[in-house]
């Protein structure tokens, strides 16, 4: 149940936006842990139904909606005409921004409080882990053809809107400040943690050092390329349509190869505390190395290539060490569900990373094998 105050900010939102028919009602929706979500049910003229997705954002994440929001309107808009010239894209599937009453492309009502409308993609699944390696093919596919569309779109008039998101260099210099005030005295019983992290500080800065140097491009990224994040076809389980632009920004390429790695080649959860299931499935990873290169095409210059496993094995130690700077600093930023979660969630990323360090060299013949370019 909404709570009284919450049912009225909803509906002052929903009166600034005009959906083209009448509003039936809102209901949460969705499992994300971010923003608040609602699913909003609208009856046209003509008495056929529609659904739109409204969205409270975080301001307390996502600080500044207007640099939020001019950043997703202009990629979206982008895709948008690239998706409209191909005549197989069903325009029904394509995301796109509902503008309010006056053009805007949120409102802001009187609490302050920034909302969103989003079309709703109908006939779409989404999955929350994998279940099979055609499903991982099918989300790198879709990951790569975002790169690929998105090659012409000016990443430097993006604004980066969580500064310094995927800089794990920067990371490690978060962990390195929480771990010198260790204001809960928490440091004493997580040293070897701690010493995994500080044995692998050159590794925090190998692909930021060659952004620095201009051997690697600087792309328009999507930030969070998790499995979720993508619309897929119930029936053929092709990618449809990929959501959650929020940390769309500049970036590199390899972040969004690496976490989608880190997230879905996992063999065990997030949070696992038997670390024994807890490996990296070179089949998922050969599944989603060939999807990833087949749609992106020559998009990828040799040395983002070379530098994939790089990514897989830098956005595992990043997430780690983000986990442990949040245990460090008492679990201010991550939801926790029990004593000591961050800390769990640490541990496996951990362990990942020892599994990505052991399968390095396999995992550099499984990208020559695919490289076609």
């Amino acid at each position: 149940m909404m709570k009284k105050n919450q049912t009225l900010q909803i509906d002052e939102a929903l009166q600034a936006f005009d959906f083209g028919g009448e509003v039936a009602g809102a209901v949460r929706y969705g499992s994300g842990h971010v923003n608040d979500t609602f699913a909003v049910y609208v009856q046209k003229e003509d008495g056929s139904p529609l659904r739109f997705i409204l969205q409270r954002i975080n301001t307390s994440v996502f600080k500044n909606p207007h640099a939020l929001m001019e950043n997703i309107v202009g990629v979206t808009e982008y895709l948008k005409k690239i998706k409209l010239e191909d005549s197989k894209t069903n325009p029904q599937k394509i995301l796109y921004v509902l503008k309010t009453k006056q053009g805007e492309p949120f409102y802001q009502d009187i609490d302050g409080q920034a909302w969103r409308v989003y079309n709703f993609i109908e006939d779409t699944i989404c999955l929350q882990s994998v279940e099979k390696p055609e499903q991982f093919y099918n989300a790198a596919q879709s990951f790569g053809l975002f790169l690929r569309e998105l090659e012409g779109y000016p990443a430097e008039t993006l604004h980066e809107t969580i500064p310094h998101f995927h800089d794990t260099r920067n990371r490690f210099i978060n962990f390195k400040e929480a771990l010198v005030a260790d204001t809960l005295s928490r440091a004493k019983n997580i040293q070897s943690e701690i010493d995994f992290v500080l044995q692998r500080e050159s590794d925090c800065s190998y692909l930021m050092k060659l952004l620095d140097a201009g051997k690697l491009p600087l792309r328009v990224t999507h930030n969070d390329t998790k499995l979720n994040n993508i619309l897929l076809n119930p029936q053929t389980g092709k990618g449809e349509c990929i959501i959650d632009l929020d940390t769309i920004m500049p970036g590199l390429a390899l972040n969004d190869f690496g976490d989608s790695i880190r997230f879905g080649a996992n063999t065990a959860a997030e949070d696992e505390t038997n670390l024994s299931k807890v490996s990296l499935s070179l089949e998922l990873f050969e599944a989603y190395t060939r999807g990833y290169l087949s749609a992106a095409g020559n998009v990828l210059t040799p040395m983002e290539i070379q530098c994939l496993p790089w990514g897989a094995k830098l956005m595992t130690l990043e997430c780690g060490m983000r986990f442990l700077t949040d245990y460090l600093e008492g679990d201010t930023y991550f939801k926790i569900h029990r004593e000591h979660h961050n800390l769990d969630r640490c541990r496996t990323q951990f362990k990942l990373v020892t599994e990505i360090e052991k399968h390095f060299t396999e995992m550099q013949e499984i990208i020559a094998k695919y490289n076609k370019f």
